[in-house]
């Protein structure tokens, strides 16, 4: 287990870089535990592997004061599981379920049990993510989704994809841009 919670903090951290937060910014985090232990997603599912991602971003967010959203499976329709701090911040509304092992998955699980003052809600938009084994995060993320290479490509077994978030370009040939943003 702390091969994996090396490798969720080595992960964030690097995506954390090239994604360059503001503090109070939000990053959603989709988790198969049983792709990490390679298995089907939705098959097995592990709290130990759940907890050991966890505690592999946990200190990273809070160092860097950002927000952690934990996606539900989609038993609980890919639901949030956030400080009710975030959901305050961004206006988001709250929905009734307690993530299961079996109805949320085990990361929701862990992360619900983790968080000072968790809620649900259905919906964030944020500024970056990690999808670890084909979670399909993509629904929760701000547009427009540029991909981010790190150095790591697995956490466990489970195939990582990680992304950021850059505000759109209007205008058009005339139009310059604030390279800072991209």
């Amino acid at each position: 287990m702390n091969g994996i919670r090396e490798a969720a903090q080595a992960a964030l951290t690097e995506l954390l870089a090239a994604a360059k937060l503001r503090q109070g910014e939000i990053v959603v985090v989709g988790c198969s535990s049983s792709e990490i232990l390679g298995s089907r997603i939705g098959s097995v599912g592990s709290l130990e592997a759940a907890e050991a991602v966890y505690q592999g971003f946990a200190p990273v967010l809070a160092e860097q004061g950002l927000y952690l959203a934990a996606q539900c499976c989609e038993h609980l329709n890919r639901a949030l599981v956030v400080e009710r701090a975030a959901a305050e911040r961004y206006g988001l509304d709250e929905v009734n379920a307690v993530p299961q092992m079996h109805a949320g998955g085990s990361f929701a699980t862990v992360a619900y049990s983790r968080m000072r003052e968790p809620v649900l809600v259905e919906r964030v938009r944020a500024a970056a993510g990690l999808d670890i084994g084909g979670t399909l995060i993509g629904m929760h993320l701000k547009e427009v989704v540029v991909p981010v290479r790190v150095s790591i490509d697995k956490i466990g077994e489970a195939t990582l994809v990680l992304a950021r978030t850059r505000p759109k370009y209007v205008g058009g040939i005339r139009a310059a841009y604030n390279e800072a943003l991209e």
